[in-house]
């Protein structure tokens, strides 16, 4: 196991060294220039040709690229022009807040997704199962965006049910020893800005969550279709099993290889910022910001952002591979 993890983890040298070419050489392509960026629509040519003097922009590409790299494995990808602070203060002063709607974005999917997948299996053919297959549809096929606009103003602007924007109150004067706003709430015991930062989760974990839950569903219903019909399913039955023992250890057991590497990869492309989500409820995690630096070309943000945000989706299949060992021993094995 550790020599795998190793490997993986050589693995992620040369995927960062291919991605930092093409993420430095496509920013340099983008309209204007980080020397306009700094300065404004209303730069001279002048003034843009004396920052980017300063700022070692008229050196070669390669020269240009080298200085980047060697920042860059220093763990120094520059100043956001936004804020006027660094990179990685940015970066994890807003990642914690995208972590916590992963989490319950992709804890909702799995939460739903696995169970209406297995029944929807279960009962092949059934009016359950024909619209299971709808929904995952249609789950699929609404944009993110308009769900959440019409989750906010449905359960915000004309209920006022749950908050629309934001991720706590901020009249609450709460402690934020980690950034994660629900746990800090239960660590410092100020349990009413703990609830309040978990509503704050609720429209956009589930508008964020409704692409896994559709995917989830159809996976997990064509897995289990195909493990039901196998002969150890067959002779378990015929052995008159209990059916919880039957649907634990010899069904969704076999059928969650596949539903775990779907669990993975939309944990990964979640971590690496639901763009649209935040900025429609003004979360305020690394996608809202992202965004925000590409109106703004603060190039250091998305050549920082992306990069780091790459190691973390990389991670993350490395956990979900090292899991099936813990769901298939024949993974153990081979």
């Amino acid at each position: 196991m550790l020599r795998f993890i190793a490997r993986r983890l050589l693995q992620l040298i040369p995927i960062l060294f291919g991605l930092s070419i093409l993420l430095f050489v496509w920013l340099r392509q983008l309209p204007g220039g980080p020397g306009r960026a700094l300065l404004g629509e209303r730069a001279t040519a002048e003034q843009i040709e004396a920052i980017n003097e300063q700022l070692g922009l008229n050196d070669s590409i390669f020269v240009q690229y080298w200085r980047f790299l060697s920042r860059v494995l220093q763990f120094n990808f520059g100043t956001s022009i936004q804020t006027g602070r660094p990179v990685t203060t940015e970066f994890f002063q807003r990642f914690p807040g995208t972590v916590e709607l992963t989490l319950f974005a992709i804890a909702f999917a799995i939460i739903l997704g696995i169970p209406l997948g297995y029944l929807a299996a279960r009962r092949h053919g059934s009016f359950l199962d024909s619209a299971s297959v709808v929904a995952s549809l249609l789950g699929v096929t609404i944009p993110v965006f308009f769900l959440a606009y019409l989750l906010r103003f449905g359960f915000a602007v004309e209920l006022g049910w749950l908050p629309g924007s934001g991720r706590q109150d901020v009249r609450l004067d709460a402690t934020h020893p980690t950034g994660f706003f629900v746990l800090d709430g239960v660590l410092t015991r100020e349990y009413d800005a703990a609830l309040d930062a978990f509503l704050h989760l609720v429209l956009p974990g589930i508008a964020l969550g409704t692409i896994p839950l559709a995917i989830i569903v159809r996976i997990t219903r064509a897995s289990v279709l195909d493990v039901i019909n196998e002969d150890y399913v067959r002779t378990a039955e015929s052995k008159g099993l209990a059916t919880s023992t039957i649907r634990r250890r010899h069904i969704l057991r076999n059928a969650m290889l596949p539903v775990a590497t779907t669990i993975g990869l939309q944990t990964g492309l979640l971590l690496s910022g639901a763009v649209l989500t935040e900025t429609v409820f003004a979360f305020g995690g690394v996608g809202s910001f992202i965004a925000d630096a590409i109106g703004q070309r603060d190039y250091a943000v998305l050549q920082g952002f992306i990069l780091i945000l790459a190691v973390v989706y990389v991670l993350v299949n490395l956990l979900v591979d090292i899991s099936y060992g813990l769901i298939d021993p024949r993974v153990r094995v081979r």
